[in-house]
């Protein structure tokens, strides 16, 4: 079962969706969009971010710094996934793991700076962790969408 989710008052969540629509907004911006001063502003999106509610991280095109290979990889397990996962997890190319249902039990996205990379995360670091029964990968040709301002509940 998931992890119940933190309750949050309607001005947290207001902020949060501020920062979803630009994470670059000021908190002064912030402020006068929810009805707080700004050091009230500022205080809440450090209790957001320290609790673990939400970051504020600058997205960026992997291809424009010089990382033209993206894949997503299908990992089919044995054992413990949490394990597996956390491992995966501390990979430098690895940039998002998820357990999941169905055909694969974890999916996990790569960057590498080109095929050759790619490969050699492949054959020397995923597929011999302890776990990995088999993967399938999932070249990216190209992203069409990527957004992160679904809201708050």
């Amino acid at each position: 079962m998931p992890a119940k989710p933190i309750q949050l008052d309607d001005v947290s969540k207001a902020i949060i969706e501020q920062l979803q629509a630009d994470g670059r907004r000021s908190y002064a911006e912030i402020g006068k969009a929810v009805g707080l001063s700004e050091a009230a502003v500022r205080q809440r999106v450090q209790k957001l971010t320290d609790s673990g509610v939400m970051q504020v991280v600058a997205v960026t095109d992997p291809m424009q710094l010089g990382f033209y290979r993206q894949a997503m990889i299908g990992i089919r397990a044995t054992g413990d996934t949490t394990v597996l996962a956390a491992a995966l997890a501390k990979l430098a190319a690895v940039d998002y793991v998820v357990l999941t249902a169905g055909s694969f039990d974890i999916l996990v996205e790569v960057v590498t700076e080109n095929d050759d990379d790619l490969i050699a995360l492949l054959n020397s670091e995923i597929r011999g962790l302890a776990g990995v029964q088999s993967t399938e990968t999932f070249v990216y040709l190209k992203l069409v969408k990527q957004q992160y301002n679904w809201g708050t509940r």
